[in-house]
């Protein structure tokens, strides 16, 4: 029987954990943080770069412990993590043995107990028909053609089983991970960003592979198209006074579209909320100072009529220090439970580039070759003008971009860039001395006037945190502000959207329609592109 099987708790259905807290040194990340996820329905996870969603999923998982919280889990779990590990020298074939050893065993085991039970041994009556529930839930006997479907809507068909682990790119190395993983079928998914590398295939199998699972699935994705077809829940970790519910709650019902009406109007109820109470404050404060001053103001006694303003001057002091004294208790009410200022949010609302001539041609390709990765007969791009480039994995859009900005020889053929200043965003983003801080690599790279706080890309507690230490995500901000800080006249972003907060993203695409420069953008991203008007090239 799969060890799975024995150690699970048949009741443990449900993936709960109550006022989870977790700290690394002094930086609170999560605090107080409650998850219910139930089988059929999928909960996406979403929030701001270095809000915890990473961090949350490791604790949900058991990868590491909560500081505080409780954590009540199926014991059939599978875990994806961003950057996935294989043990040293493994195989592809290696990889989906292991994924597929416990479906084989219970396969075998229950053909045992078959045997037995013809046989007469009755003992096994009870194994027998609780394995087989296991193995009806896991579908076994469809678990290599499973696989070989896995592989193939993910992009893994033409990749031999001999193939070493260590010799596939980053992306196949996610995608083995993830189609090793999901062919095993276990009562409990949590996937950390499985969309980045996968093309439009490979994200119509995960989607319908989500609707499909019978169990508990958690998923953190940046992939907005994925979260509207895929969720049915969202959980978002972003602070807000009033949740996303207006009654402090994290969690909204319905697709990621739902949620995001759900978000704004709680945005707004904080900050109408805040005015609010400032306004009150501000006027109770000025009732406190000034009462006082306003009673009886300059109004001395007549001589005949001492006694009775004396007698009456007590009667106004005591009236306006009773005054004074329910104002300042008012005062004190409001600041105990004092609605905090609601923090500025991230935003992109910068230019991405300076003016290209409209009308010249920026960029010409003809008979453009990089052997095994790119063909690409005709390309021709006028000044100003924003391009689109597609294509499934493997087709170049990443080359393409490399060899415009000159970090790629071609083959053969010609690629002309007619631009003084090129800036180039790719997939991975490194940098040369991750120990120096946001803030003075910023500063080193760019010589520019404009403080990287201003750009609204990085959070002021980031600017002085070392490079290193920060998220994928923090470090694509950073590099976009560097970018944004050269002003180029042709900017090339390789999936721009990865590994930035949904509302970044939104903020990007509209920067990018407003920018006077040339733009070419290579994407996955269908949400970007079912929103494009501008031009596209498709590379097959």
């Amino acid at each position: 029987m799969p060890a799975h099987f024995r150690d699970a708790h048949p009741r443990v259905t449900t993936l709960t954990a109550r006022d989870l807290s977790k700290a690394y040194g002094d930086r609170v990340v999560l605090d107080g943080v409650d998850v219910t996820a139930g089988p059929g329905v999928p909960l996406g996870l979403v929030g701001e770069n270095g809000s915890g969603k990473s961090t949350l999923l490791r604790l949900l998982a058991g990868v590491e412990p909560a500081d505080a919280g409780d954590v009540v889990r199926p014991a059939e779990l599978g875990y994806l993590p961003q950057d996935p590990g294989f043990p040293v020298g493994s195989t592809v074939g290696d990889v989906f043995d292991e994924a597929l050893a416990s479906l084989h065993d219970a396969a075998t085991r229950l053909e045992r107990l078959a045997e037995d039970l013809a046989c007469g041994a009755s003992a096994c009556l009870e194994e027998y028909a609780a394995l087989l529930d296991w193995c009806v839930l896991h579908d076994v006997w469809d678990a290599d053609r499973r696989t070989e479907v896995a592989a193939g809507r993910l992009g893994l068909a033409g990749v031999a089983r001999a193939t070493s682990v260590e010799a596939l790119s980053g992306g196949e190395r996610s995608r083995l991970a993830l189609a090793a993983l999901v062919v095993r079928r276990p009562t409990c998914l949590i996937l950390d960003e499985p969309t980045n590398h996968l093309d439009d295939n490979a994200l119509a199998f995960l989607e319908e592979l989500v609707g499909a699972l019978p169990g508990v699935v958690v998923v953190a994705s940046h992939d907005r198209t994925f979260l509207q077809n895929a969720c049915a829940r969202v959980l978002d970790l972003d602070p807000s006074h009033f949740g996303t519910d207006g009654a402090g709650g994290r969690l909204s019902g319905g697709p990621y579209s739902e949620h995001l009406q759900a978000k704004r109007a709680a945005r707004r109820r904080w900050e109408l909320a805040f005015e609010q109470q400032q306004e009150e404050l501000n006027a109770l404060r000025l009732t406190a100072t000034t009462t006082a001053r306003r009673v009886a103001h300059n109004r001395p006694p007549r001589d005949n009529d001492k006694f009775i303003h004396h007698v009456k001057g007590q009667n106004v002091a005591r009236a306006v220090s009773r005054r004074v004294r329910d104002v300042e208790r008012r005062i004190e009410v409001l600041e105990e439970a004092r609605v905090p200022k609601p923090p500025r949010p991230l935003r992109f609302d910068t230019g991405v580039g300076s003016a290209s001539a409209a009308g010249t041609r920026v960029v010409m390709a003809r008979d453009l070759e990089v052997a095994g990765r790119l063909t690409l007969d005709v390309l021709d791009v006028s000044g100003g003008v924003k391009v689109l480039v597609t294509g499934g994995n493997g087709s170049g859009k990443s080359t393409l971009l490399e060899v415009l900005a000159g970090r790629l020889a071609p083959t053969s053929g010609v690629a002309r860039v007619a631009a003084r200043r090129i800036g180039h965003l790719p997939q991975d983003v490194t940098f040369a001395r991750p120990e120096r801080t946001a803030h003075e690599l910023y500063a080193a790279l760019t010589g520019s006037p404009v403080p990287l706080g201003e750009l609204g890309l990085l959070h002021h507690r980031d600017l002085g945190r070392p490079v290193g230490v920060l998220s994928q995500g923090q470090q694509r901000r950073l590099a976009l502000a560097v970018l944004v800080a050269r002003t180029p006249d042709l900017l090339l972003l390789d999936e721009p959207t990865n590994h930035i907060s949904l509302t970044l993203a939104e903020e990007l695409e509209s920067a990018v329609g407003r920018s006077p420069g040339t733009v070419l953008v290579a994407s996955h991203d269908r949400w970007l592109r079912s929103r494009w008007d501008g031009e596209q090239v498709h590379l097959a």
